[in-house]
Formats: structure tokens, sequence, C-alpha cells
């Protein structure tokens, strides 16, 4: 199945889904709860003080069940999202789609969060919105916040120069409002592909559907003519008006506030959602924004840096980087050149990158306290430490030039110096360690 109820049934089983049936409202309550099983299992609400759908969070919030959306190990979803953009293909159009089951044109039925104390409002933050590329002929689908105005508006946080902005400030100057359809509640692998930055005139959902083997199905909604996951819990149509904004701000996957921004005005034509529907919310700043965001980027550095330096043995978004700001790469090092051009090579394939740490492969790239006894052992500031000055960075980052995003760049050589004596940085081992059980020993 590819539908996200299909995804919850797989994840109970393996008593990764944790049910509330405590009333419950959307104002803080939501939000609070989910922060407390940031990490462990995804928490389904069934009760929800505003509204009679459910809600589901935390849904992908560890790297286990990122790897259960994309049928495949932990250790190889790498090579399971590198594959299926490369083998992206066309999902079925199908007529009947769940999502058509109710109908409505009133927005306040939903069970939209309010997360943070000091954001402008309330966010749906799992919202998907697809649009046609008008270049192409082809669709895009990219994850975008929408805040409530009323109850058929919302605004729409959009990045300047990504893909639905392109697409709407074409329609802007042609005079036209840009038609759009969004959905809410989708098997996580659509929301892994949604948030991957697939290049210019591609369509996501085709990587979606390869990811889900080739079994996804899409229907044209009505108004706007775009076709979405026909097993959708809730679908809206309209359009985002061209000549009309409204200011909002909110908290980033940094975990930090945004600041004040004028964004564009969707209007709703229609709402649909499947019988007893699911709404997916994501809590911003926290493990499941973070991995939906930066897993397909740290598919694309493990492609990217082993195309140009086969000897890389594994590229890790850091946790302490937020998924989004830090690299460190783990490679079998022949030249102690070699480090430097990992970190240009790291940089150049992810913008936003604030730091690369380069380290061997004797050293787990995942585990911080690992990095850091490389650091400690292995590096030296004055021979082994790249600053680049005044580049392009992230937005996200409050310590940048906010105006001309730019920043300065750090990358760190932790790898063994290869003229010195090779003993002194080897890793002292125990014998027989790994067989050995510690209840076999302790009362």
């Amino acid at each position: 199945m590819t539908d996200l109820r299909a995804y919850l049934n797989q994840i109970k089983k393996l008593n990764e889904l944790s049910i509330v049936k405590k009333k419950v409202s959307t104002k803080y309550e939501i939000a609070a709860v989910t922060s407390q099983i940031d990490g462990g299992n995804a928490i389904l609400f069934e009760n929800i003080k505003e509204s009679k759908f459910r809600l589901v969070a935390n849904l992908v919030g560890t790297r286990a069940r990122f790897a259960k959306a994309v049928n495949a190990k932990e250790s190889s979803i790498h090579q399971k999202i590198i594959f299926a953009i490369k083998g992206a293909k066309k999902p079925k159009i199908v007529s009947d789609a769940k999502f058509m089951e109710n109908r409505s044109k009133d927005v306040s039925i939903l069970p939209i969060v309010r997360h943070f104390e000091k954001e402008s409002g309330s966010f749906i933050t799992s919202s998907i919105i697809y649009t046609q590329n008008q270049e192409t002929k082809t669709q895009n689908s990219s994850f975008h916040r929408l805040m409530p105005l009323d109850k058929t508006h919302f605004s729409v946080r959009m990045v300047e120069g990504r893909h639905l902005h392109r697409t709407f400030v074409r329609s802007k100057e042609h005079g036209e409002d840009l038609r759009v359809a969004i959905t809410i509640g989708v098997h996580p692998a659509i929301s892994i592909a949604g948030a991957y930055q697939a290049e210019w005139g591609k369509d996501e959902l085709e990587i979606a559907n390869a990811i889900l083997g080739n079994k996804l199905t899409l229907t044209k909604t009505p108004y706007s003519g775009i076709k979405v996951p026909s097993n959708s819990e809730i679908v809206m149509e309209g359009k985002i008006l061209q000549d009309k904004t409204h200011k909002e701000w909110m908290v980033e996957m940094l975990r930090t506030y945004d600041f004040k921004r004028e964004q564009p005005v969707f209007e709703l034509e229609n709402l649909y959602y499947r019988n007893n529907p699911i709404f997916h919310d994501i809590l911003s700043g926290y493990s499941e924004h973070r991995l939906l965001m930066g897993m397909p980027i740290e598919a694309k550095l493990n492609r990217d840096v082993r195309k140009e330096f086969p000897r890389t043995k594994k590229v890790v978004m850091s946790d302490g980087g937020c998924n989004w700001l830090h690299a460190i790469v783990q490679i079998s090092k022949k030249k102690d050149s070699d480090a430097k051009k990992v970190i240009e090579k790291t940089f150049a394939s992810h913008r936003s990158l604030k730091m690369v740490t380069v380290v061997d492969d004797d050293i787990d790239p995942t585990n911080a306290v690992n990095v850091e006894y490389a650091m400690a052992t292995r590096f030296q500031a004055d021979k082994n430490l790249t600053i680049i000055e005044k580049v392009r960075g992230s937005s996200l980052d409050p310590s940048s030039d906010q105006k001309k995003l730019l920043t300065a760049k750090l990358g760190i050589d932790a790898t063994r110096p290869l003229l010195k004596r090779s003993e002194g940085f080897e890793i002292a081992k125990i014998s027989g360690k790994d067989k050995i059980s510690l209840k076999d020993y302790l009362n």
C-alpha cells in the first residue's frame, strides 16, 4: 500500500506508534507532547478538542522509521534514495481517489496546530504543494508551510529562487494567479521525495513512485487539474493570488525564529478528505523536520562526494548541526591532501553547509564523541584548518549576514597525518571484548 495508513500499520506492528486517547488541544498541547517524544515513537492523537480529525506527529522522527518508509535498511537509505532518483518513473493515473470521500470549503475543520509562543499563528507544517512547471509542462512538489488567515485563505511560505517561487513569479509576470493542489497526510515516501530538491523540470512524484516500487497512483483534482496521490488523507486545491501578501514569521529547522516576511496568499477552492481522516503535523526544528529535510541532502552528498573521491566511506549530516549546517565525512586517506579536497567538494555539493569535518575510517562519523576524539588527537589548527570567508550560506543561520546571505565556512581535517608514526594514532583494542556479555559476570 502507498498511503499513510499502511505505513502506520507497519510501525504499529513494530511497537513504534504511541496512541493518545486523551482529549488534547491544538493550542500548544499537541506540540508540547510531541516535543517530549522527540526521537522516540510516532504518536497518533485520536481525540482533538478543536477537530474531528485524528493527528499523527513524529512520523519519521528516527532513522529507523525513515528507513522503513523507503523500504530499506538504515545502512542503505542513501543507496535507495539515489536509486529512486535515477529510476524515477511516472505513476499511474486513476479516476477514483480516497480523498474524494468528503468535501468542504472551510479549513477551520482541520486540526491546525499552534506550536511556539512567538510564532505569528498556527501553521500547517506537513503541506506539500503541487504545481505545473510552465516551461517543462511537468509537475513540481515541495514542502511549504501554511498559516490560516480565515476559513478560505492561507499565507504561503516560499523560499525565493526555489521551484514553486519561480513558477509563481512567472504566473505573476503574466498577470495570472497560480493554480495549485496541496496534500496533507501522505505516505512518508512521498514526503521524502517532496523534501528533495530535484532538478528544475523534474517531478518529485516520479521519485516517490520509484521508492514505492512503482505502485503509486495519482488522481487529477477538478479545479486545478493538478495530479496528487490518490490515497492522500487531505487535499486542498485553489490558487496562489498574484496581488496579495500577508506578513508572517515562524520557527525554522534550527529551532530559532525566522524574521518577518511578506508572503503570498493561497485562496481555497475545494477541500477534500477521507473518511476518519488523519492530519499530519511536523514539529519545526525537531527530529522529523530535520530528517525529512536533511536525509535527502545527505544521500546527495554521499553520491556527489563518492563520485569524485571513491575512497569516501560515509557522509553524515550531524544532529548537532541540525542535519543541515554541519557534515562529517569519513574517508580512507591515501594522501595528506585528500582531506582538503574532500572539504571543498562537500561544501560545493550543499551550499548551506557551514562546517565540514573529515575523519579516518576508524572513526564513527555518527558518534559526536568519536569525532571530537579525532579532533583532539589528529588535528592541528595551524595546519589542518580551512576557512572560507564571505560566501553564500544558509538563510536559516541567524549568525550570518542576513541581508547578503553571506557567511564564513570552516573545514577541519581531523585525519591522521601520514608522515607521522601510525602506531601513535592506533586506537587500542581488547582481544575478545565483542564476545563478552556483562550479564554473565554481574549479578
